[in-house]
C-alpha cells in the first residue's frame, strides 16, 4: 500500500522535521527502490494506491505493476477491501516506508502462513509493517475494527479483531515517520 509522492500529502510527520518537499522525495525513492527488491517470481506484486485517480495514472510507479485503488475509509478499511479484493490464498499487505523489508523477510511471512491463520511483522513503535492472512475464508467482519491507528496500540488493537488463534509474528522493522528515524538507518 502507497500513497502518491506529493509534498504535503505524504510522510507528513518526517515533512515536519525535514520539509515537505524532501520527505516526500524521500518516500518515492524508498518506494521506487523497495519495489525493485520485492519483484520476485514466488508472488504477484500489487500496488494498492492513494488517492485512488491520481494513483491510478500516476507515472511515477513502474508501469508494468498492476495497481488498484485503495478507495476511501480508515487505514482498516482500506486495508480490509484489499483482502476481499484478491482472490483465495495467502496475502500480505506491506505499507512503504519500512527501508527493511526484503525478499527473505516477505518470503518468511508467506513462509508462517503455512501452518497460521495470520502473520504481523510489528514495528517498535507499537504498529506493524506487515500484515498477512491465509485467506481461506473471508476476512471476519470485525477486522481492523476500532484500531487505534498511529499509536502504540496498533498491532495489539489489530490482533485482538482476529478470532483465530493461530497468529505467527515475523522480525521486527522499523518504518520511517521523522528525522531521529531516518538518522537510525
Amino acid at each position: 500500500m502507497l500513497k502518491e509522492p506529493r509534498p504535503g500529502r505524504v510522510k507528513t510527520r518526517l515533512g515536519r522535521d525535514i520539509g515537505m518537499t524532501a520527505s516526500a522525495w524521500w518516500f518515492r525513492h524508498q518506494s521506487a527502490s523497495l519495489l525493485k527488491r520485492l519483484e520476485d517470481p514466488r508472488w504477484d506484486l500489487l500496488l494498492a494506491v492513494a488517492p485512488d485517480r491520481a494513483g491510478l495514472s500516476s507515472r511515477v510507479w513502474p508501469s508494468h505493476l498492476p495497481r488498484v485503488p485503495q478507495g476511501s475509509g480508515d487505514l482498516g478499511a482500506r486495508m480490509v477491501r484489499q483482502f476481499h479484493r484478491m482472490p483465495p490464498g495467502p496475502v500480505c499487505i506491506i505499507g512503504a516506508d519500512i527501508p527493511g523489508i526484503t525478499r527473505a523477510r516477505v518470503s518468511e511471512a508467506f513462509r508462517a502462513l503455512g501452518d497460521h491463520e495470520a502473520v504481523f511483522g510489528p514495528a517498535p513503535d507499537g504498529g506493524f509493517w506487515l500484515v498477512g492472512l491465509k485467506r481461506t475464508a473471508l476476512p471476519p467482519p470485525s477486522l481492523f475494527h476500532n484500531v487505534r491507528w498511529s499509536s502504540e496500540h496498533a498491532l495489539a488493537d489489530s490482533r485482538a479483531t482476529l478470532p483465530v488463534a493461530k497468529i505467527a509474528t515475523v522480525a521486527t522493522l522499523a518504518d520511517v515517520d521523522t528525522v531521529a528515524d531516518l538518522a537510525r538507518l
